[in-house]
């Protein structure tokens, strides 16, 4: 393999690894037109012992083979002198969540709360389930510290102004509740110091931690074998004081992983505070001995935590980029989905039309859909297999089902999931003897072609897909099937084998319905973003059940979510408590205080590279009605009025998801908040609707396709010589009607009868009749 003089710190690395497959994308100077970029795509399984130990780092050793080339060897320490940055995305923290498979920690909280985390808030989701089974915690052991504090009250009440407690400038009451424990002279009567909190509440400290008695419990859980903790105190959010001596003392004490809750999450709330930093240390510990792992296949240059170069990044689950001291167990639950949702965004609107686009992100183990209409829909509390987290995240719905979900038939019932046969040992047809998959049923049907299907499969990585054992374990379920049912109702083996394929559809429907039906939206006025290894395969069909007209898949729509880390923006946030009234007076204190964050978050975007004219902050006030429990994070927009009315946002926000308002109610301003994003990109050029309107169409003449192939349609039945069409062949302009099928190396789209696809410069743009 003849090299190739590459400079350094040019290779752009963007690797996403998921349950089934891991993808890489990667980008370099053309050697022959410097000014240009050359791309290079790397699809391989996320799991394959026998061949190599860590699938990123494989595929980073085959980018560089290809850019370079020149041959490296496996288990070859990789050199980075070429790499400008390389940015991951893991479902590595998910997956240990999901299986339950985190490290071993223990839970430090107040005394007499030793069980509220157990307790939790007392919700049923499936209320008339005779049998609950409660998740078990995830902390193996609980450690009461006897400390406490309790709140005196508001700084501010525009309800009754002579039992606000004020402070004087030096932190001292000046004024407060004349009831008891007042004395009227200005200081506090009772047990404990009276201190004004991070939020402005007062706070009376009734009890400081002993930390020598603190010290000897520690030692007895580093004893124990114990690496790990989580410090959740009463109040912390607003008075930390006492979570940062506990967590500086462990520290000392050899403790490699602290969850303090008041430092991750500064949040009114203790049940979800507390369940997030003990998520946190259960995660965070798994994920760094991956990434150790990850490290340790590249030269010290990488492997040095303070040089660390090239940059390493990671994908959060807001949908913005973190580097390594701030990305988490806690931050990295949706980062591997995440990298999609950004690169359909990016890609699919249109900043004119502002029609709103469906991501259907359809996996080897299960499908993840969200929604996007010019701003990433975040939601700050979620709840994954059981564990109700407090973290901002982007709002992906997911479903069970993908190219990997397990068939079986079951009490009469065609079934698609939830098992998944994973990449280890894979779906039948993967040559390791696993279960009847969806890719078996696409294969079987024909929209699957092993002729143009990646070739790594089997013992040696180079056989191809097997269509006889995927087709033998239908025969034998047809058989079974039939032998269920009476004569006049037995099926042949496409009937049966596409209603698999029908019930998997239907339950990929189901997360998109309650994105947008259940929220207000017509689904039908949308437009479906396909992407994923399935994705494509499948496109067609879920957007007919939907009655959505239009398709967008990306040429790199197999590997989006590696490819939307290229495109994705560096983000910080900070994050404060107020427990302000939103009145008047308190406005421009609450401005003040965004002001502030706003300057620290630029501060440190400056810090990592960039300059004011690539950041854009956005300030948020998480505000409520006076009691109630239910806080909503208000991001105003321009038809708000004010370039900062928190007021009209809030209650057009609280309208939307309530439908009512509290107006005699006053407002609370429970936290401030300001996200930072340093862009990537200034602009990624002309949408891809402005293109379809000025390019010249043709009709692609079915003669010049590449192949024809025998493909299954619903209501057609086989259609013997379907034109099977390569996307690297047709050019921009080209239009292709179905029944046919465009491949690629990494993807096959089934165009079913009725559906128009127009080749565009990134997309094809499919149309249904």
């Amino acid at each position: 393999m003849p090299g190739r003089t590459i400079p350094d710190k040019s290779i752009r690395i963007c690797a996403d690894r998921g349950g089934t497959f891991c993808d890489v994308h990667a980008s370099f100077p053309d050697p022959e037109n410097p000014k240009e970029r050359k791309e290079i795509v790397v699809k391989l399984l996320s799991q394959d012992p026998a061949n190599y130990r860590d699938a990123p780092t494989e595929g980073i050793r085959r980018v560089l083979e290809s850019a370079t080339g020149e041959k490296i060897p496996r288990g070859t320490t990789l050199n980075t002198d070429k790499i400008d940055y390389i940015r991951l995305s893991t479902t590595v923290a998910t997956n240990a969540l999901l299986e339950r498979k985190g490290h071993k920690h223990a839970l430090l909280i107040t005394r007499g709360f030793k069980d509220l985390l157990l307790i939790g808030n007392q919700s049923r989701p499936k209320i008339f389930d005779l049998n609950i089974r409660r998740p078990p915690p995830l902390y193996s052991k609980v450690l009461e510290v006897d400390e406490r504090v309790t709140l005196v009250g508001y700084t501010s009440d525009p309800q009754a102004e002579e039992h606000a407690v004020k402070f004087d400038e030096n932190g001292k009451i000046s004024r407060g509740y004349r009831g008891k424990g007042w004395d009227g002279q200005g200081d506090a009567e009772g047990p404990g110091e009276v201190v004004q909190g991070l939020s402005g509440e007062a706070v009376r400290i009734m009890q400081r931690p002993d930390l020598v008695e603190v010290r000897e419990d520690l030692q007895k859980l580093y004893g124990e074998g114990y690496r790990s903790i989580a410090i959740v105190f009463c109040h912390s959010y607003t008075y930390p004081e006492h979570e940062l001596q506990v967590a500086a003392l462990a520290r000392t004490l050899g403790f490699e992983h602290v969850s303090a809750s008041s430092q991750l999450l500064p949040m009114i709330k203790m049940v979800p505070r507390g369940v997030s930093s003990t998520a946190d240390a259960y995660l965070t510990p798994v994920l760094r001995q991956y990434l150790d792992g990850f490290f340790s296949g590249f030269d010290e240059k990488l492997r040095d935590g303070k040089v660390r170069s090239p940059r390493v990044e990671f994908m959060g689950s807001d949908g913005g980029l973190l580097d390594l001291n701030n990305f988490s167990g806690l931050k990295s639950i949706l980062s591997g989905p995440a990298g999609g949702v950004v690169g359909y965004a990016l890609t699919s609107w249109d900043e004119e039309k502002k029609i709103p686009v469906i991501g259907i992100d359809v996996g080897g183990t299960s499908t993840d859909v969200s929604r996007f209409a010019g701003r990433y829909e975040v939601v700050y509390e979620t709840t994954t297999a059981g564990v109700t987290i407090q973290s901002p995240q982007l709002d992906i719905n997911t479903v069970a089902a993908g190219g990997g979900s397990c068939l079986t038939f079951r009490n009469g019932l065609f079934q698609a999931g939830p098992h998944s046969a994973g990449a280890e040992p894979g779906p039948a047809c993967y040559r390791k003897g696993g279960p009847l998959a969806v890719t078996d049923a696409n294969l079987v049907l024909g929209r699957l072609v092993p002729d143009y299907f990646p070739k790594i499969f089997g013992k040696s990585e180079k056989e191809p897909l097997d269509v006889e054992a995927s087709r033998s374990a239908f025969d034998k379920l047809v058989a079974e099937i039939n032998a269920s049912v009476s004569e006049d109702k037995k099926m042949g083996l496409d009937e049966i084998v596409y209603g698999f394929i029908k019930v998997a559809n239907e339950t990929m429907c189901r997360p998109i319905r309650a994105l947008t039906e259940a929220r207000g939206y017509a689904t039908s006025k949308h437009i479906l973003a396909s992407f994923g290894g399935a994705g494509g395969q499948h496109a067609c069909e879920i957007a007919q059940l939907l009655g959505i007209k239009t398709i967008l898949i990306h040429h790199y729509s197999s590997i989006l979510s590696a490819y939307g880390l290229a495109l994705a923006d560096r983000a910080y946030e900070l994050q404060e408590p107020s427990s302000t009234f939103y009145t008047s007076e308190n406005r421009s204190v609450l401005r003040a205080r965004l002001d502030k964050l706003d300057a620290q978050v630029r501060e440190e975007l400056h810090r990592q590279g960039f300059e004011d004219t690539r950041i854009h902050t956005e300030r948020m006030l998480n505000m409520r009605f006076e009691g109630t429990d239910t806080a909503l994070m208000v991001l105003p927009r321009p038809s708000d009025g004010d370039e900062e009315d928190f007021e009209a946002a809030f209650k057009r926000i609280y309208k939307s998801e309530f439908g009512f308002l509290l107006e005699n109610k006053p407002i609370i301003v429970d936290d401030v908040k300001v996200r930072g994003i340093g862009k990537t990109f200034d602009s990624l050029g002309p949408s891809v609707f402005k293109e379809v309107e000025r390019i010249e169409k043709r009709a692609v003449d079915p003669a010049k396709a590449d192949s024809t192939y025998s493909v299954y349609f619903d209501g057609v039945g086989r259609v013997q010589h379907t034109p099977v069409f390569l996307l690297t062949s047709l050019h921009v302009g080209d239009t292709v009607k179905g029944p046919a099928m465009i491949i690629d190396n990494t993807q096959t789209i089934v165009i079913i009868p009725g559906a128009t696809a127009v080749l565009t410069s990134k997309h094809l743009y499919i149309t249904l009749d």
